[in-house]
């Protein structure tokens, strides 16, 4: 007996309504992308090792999922070099190639592979899948898609604003209302830092303030000392403990702390900029707060950053995020190239709207009729309706087979298919059609024109 076949831990297959649901999402996302002037482009799911391997640090490289060269892979190593040769030396000899782990990196070298041919700015988005050899847990897959939104070749602050915008577009066009868009930025964090004396401890620091709503205020003090910050530097962060207000008051709170820091003054002043601008365009659904313990992508940004958390009431963590990052391309030796870029977490987001129930019946709808088979020249009066109907934009189909009309209804229900078409000799003769509403069982004799015109309902 064959054995039952499987598929790689963290990766999934998709049901026809998951399927449905995904592209849901993902045509809403693309669609605000493309309304707010964001290109696409695409780019290979395999990228050359060098390209990839050393951006994503030690813990990053060990994630990306190489592909062993093809033909005989070991052809190339001397046997003599087998015996003595650790795992990393042959990896860089037996594989010259790797699945992308982001979008960001492969968007960077595109950057700077075709500079001659962009128009800078470049506003370009993406929405592909990426693999990272991940443990696989609840949430966490070695294979998913990422929704990425950049724009690179502009140091101008009303891109942030554009990309708040952005969030509350496509949020409130999926119904999801409520949203939470939380900004900080990273020159504040360097600024906090720097005025208590712990410049050096910068990372420490912000990993300890990102825990305060997981471990207290009491956990992050007894974890920031045992980093070495001192109790002294921990005093003068004690209004971060209780940094409530409106957004104004919390940079006017900011703006005392940051006094002697011209790093974290700069920081105050962009954040000023986009909350004022933000607060008079206005939002349709989402709300923006400032969130001084959010420090997402530390090593990786240089100054707004962004987090999208869910409805009140929702359980889950954050469903987008982003930020500004000043040297995006200098990687590939293409320096002072600003950029800023959001994402949507698609996997995060599907989940909540499931919980939520917000996914219209629309989206799950399969074919709206079914045409019964009584035979061959049945079925050939079905196919010339079908094809008219599908003209007009209609889904419908013909059950291929001549089986029994109970079977044939069974199938329409499992499909969720609301409506049976009945052809036989009589509608035939008579240029009628039998359509049956399988919810409430009532069933009439149509004309073609009627059987559109109920159809398109």
């Amino acid at each position: 007996m064959a054995q039952k076949p499987s598929i790689p831990k963290g990766t999934r297959d998709f049901s026809p309504a998951e399927v449905a649901k995904r592209n849901y999402i993902f045509s809403t996302i693309k669609t605000n992308f493309e309304k707010f002037g964001f290109q696409p482009i695409e780019t290979p799911s395999f990228e050359n090792s060098e390209t990839l391997m050393g951006k994503y640090g030690e813990e990053g490289d060990r994630l990306i999922f190489k592909i062993l060269n093809s033909g005989d892979y070991l052809d190339k190593v001397p046997m003599e070099e087998l015996q003595t040769i650790n795992y990393k030396q042959l990896t860089s000899k037996i594989s010259e190639k790797a699945l992308r782990y982001d979008l960001t990196v492969p968007f960077a070298r595109y950057v700077v592979q075709h500079q001659n041919e962009i128009e800078f700015p470049f506003k370009r988005y993406q929405i592909q899948p990426v693999w990272r050899a991940d443990r696989p847990q609840k949430g966490r897959f070695r294979e998913f898609y990422q929704c990425d939104a950049d724009v690179v070749g502009s140091n101008s602050l009303w891109q942030e604003v554009e990309l708040v915008q952005l969030y509350d577009s496509v949020f409130s066009q999926l119904g999801l209302g409520g949203v939470t868009i939380k900004i900080n930025n990273r020159k504040i964090l360097s600024g906090i830092a720097e005025v208590i004396g712990a410049s050096d401890k910068l990372i420490d620091f912000t990993v300890a303030l990102d825990k305060l709503d997981k471990i207290g205020e009491d956990g992050v003090k007894k974890e920031m000392l045992e980093k070495g910050i001192s109790e002294t530097a921990i005093e003068k962060v004690q209004p971060l403990f209780n940094f409530t207000g409106t957004i104004n008051e919390k940079i006017e709170k900011l703006a005392n702390l940051l006094a002697n820091s011209e790093e974290g003054m700069k920081g105050v002043n962009e954040l000023q900029f986009i909350c004022d601008n933000v607060t008079t365009l206005g939002l349709q659904t989402a709300f923006l707060d400032l969130d001084v313990t959010l420090a997402r992508g530390l090593n990786y940004y240089t100054g707004a950053i962004f987090e999208v958390a869910a409805p009140k009431g929702v359980a889950m963590g954050s469903i987008g995020g982003g930020g500004r990052y000043d040297d995006l391309t200098g990687i590939f030796g293409l320096k002072n190239m600003s950029g800023v870029g959001i994402s949507f977490g698609l996997d995060r987001i599907a989940l909540v709207m499931e919980e939520v129930g917000l996914f219209p019946e629309a989206v799950l709808a399969t074919s709206k009729a079914l045409f019964l088979n009584f035979g061959d020249k049945e079925a050939l009066y079905a196919m010339k309706a079908i094809r008219k109907l599908r003209q007009k934009g209609i889904k419908v189909e013909l059950y291929p087979d001549k089986a029994k009309i109970d079977k044939q209804f069974k199938h329409a229900d499992r499909r969720g298919i609301p409506f049976a078409i009945i052809v036989g000799e009589t509608e035939m003769e008579r240029e009628e059609f039998g359509l049956k509403n399988l919810t409430t069982g009532e069933q009439q004799k149509v004309d073609f024109a009627t059987l559109v015109s109920l159809l398109s309902e």
